[in-house]
């Protein structure tokens, strides 16, 4: 006798997963919904030319992937594999019913197009939603970096010198191109790096990265403050850690009209009083969303970065920063976050609301 089984077959078995999918809730389809990817299609079209060649596969299409491809963290490669194999990520790339998906050397391909100046674009873009949607940059500011780890190179002493002296070893061209020569090693609480830096401002009311910098692993925090601190940020308060501290930067901040709130840094002949130290806790504990943001780009599948080269480097973390900012936007869509209020609406909230439209 033949043991019964739960497994059922049928021609209509897609189509019941997908109602089976609407019920539990796709991840991807929240994204989908709430964010405008034709925007963000129109704002890097002009970055990607073309001259002849074979008819490409549409722009919203391929920005899908790329959002897709950094919100895993996934190489070309497995990409490719997923939108093959994954129903989910065929619905969300707009390819549940193409006969074919893009393939590795087509979405490596569309990467080179878009360039640093496309993925500024895509990060410039997520930025005009945020504020069409009301999320604008509120209750001041916290400014920090992170390490951004990449595979480490095998230079030998020999070479490295070569290199400091500006000369390129005796290394053929398939083999210069595996080699990361512009990043660099930096030691943090004992611990030795390799890879790139990324910096970010991060308004305080909502927690959306809100200015981004990019540079090597050894390059000091304080380069980059200028370039990520937001000017157009309603609240008036900056917060950093000791690594910012200067007396040319609060002075800075001061003709800004800024709140000064960088940690106080210890000196061998100066050490920090009792105030300072009190001083130093409490902006601790409020410049902690910064590191909040760090963790969720953590989540989505990891800081480390597979490029080589700075360029590609910056376009991968500028593209980190973006897909954060997506993500979370199409969180407090879907819950209901209130702009001003961060909170769900109440009931009394949606009735004058409902009144006023």
């Amino acid at each position: 006798m033949t043991p019964r089984s739960a497994s059922k077959f049928g021609l209509f078995a897609q189509a019941g997963r997908h109602r089976k999918l609407e019920e539990v809730g796709d991840p991807l389809q929240v994204i989908a919904k709430h964010i405008d990817f034709n925007e963000l299609m129109a704002l890097v079209a002009p970055f990607l030319g073309r001259a002849g060649g074979r008819p490409a596969y549409p722009v919203d299409v391929m920005v899908r992937i790329l959002v897709l491809k950094q919100l895993y963290n996934l190489s070309d490669e497995q990409m490719e594999y997923q939108l093959l194999d994954r129903m989910s990520y065929q619905r969300f790339c707009l390819l549940e019913h193409s006969l074919n998906v893009p393939d590795r050397n087509t979405i490596w391909r569309f990467g080179q197009l878009l360039g640093i100046d496309g993925a500024t674009a895509l990060f410039e873009g997520a930025e005009l939603q945020l504020r069409r949607h009301g999320y604008i940059a509120r209750g001041g500011q916290a400014i920090d970096a992170t390490l951004v780890p990449a595979p480490k190179q095998h230079i030998n002493q020999e070479e490295r010198a070569q290199l400091q002296e500006g000369q390129t070893p005796d290394w053929s061209e398939a083999k210069s191109r595996q080699k990361d020569t512009e990043a660099s090693f930096t030691k943090k609480h004992g611990k030795s790096y390799f890879g790139y830096k990324l910096s970010v401002s991060v308004d305080y009311k909502h927690g959306f990265i809100r200015g981004i910098a990019t540079g090597t692993a050894s390059e000091h925090d304080g380069h980059h403050f200028d370039a990520v601190l937001d000017m157009s940020n309603t609240g008036k308060q900056a917060d950093a850690d000791k690594a910012y501290d200067s007396a040319q930067r609060r002075q800075m901040l001061k003709a800004l009209d800024f709140k000064d709130g960088i940690q106080r840094k210890a000196h061998k002949t100066k050490p920090l009083s009792d105030c300072q130290q009190k001083r130093n806790q409490r902006i601790a504990k409020q410049r902690a969303k910064v590191e909040h943001v760090f963790a969720g780009i953590r989540h989505m599948g990891g800081k480390h970065i597979r490029t080589i080269g700075m360029v590609r480097a910056a376009v991968a973390m500028t593209m980190m920063a973006t897909c954060y900012n997506l993500k979370r936007l199409a969180s407090f869509l879907h819950r209901g976050v209130d702009a001003f209020y961060k909170t769900k609406p109440s009931k009394m909230q949606v009735r004058l609301q409902a009144a006023n439209a």
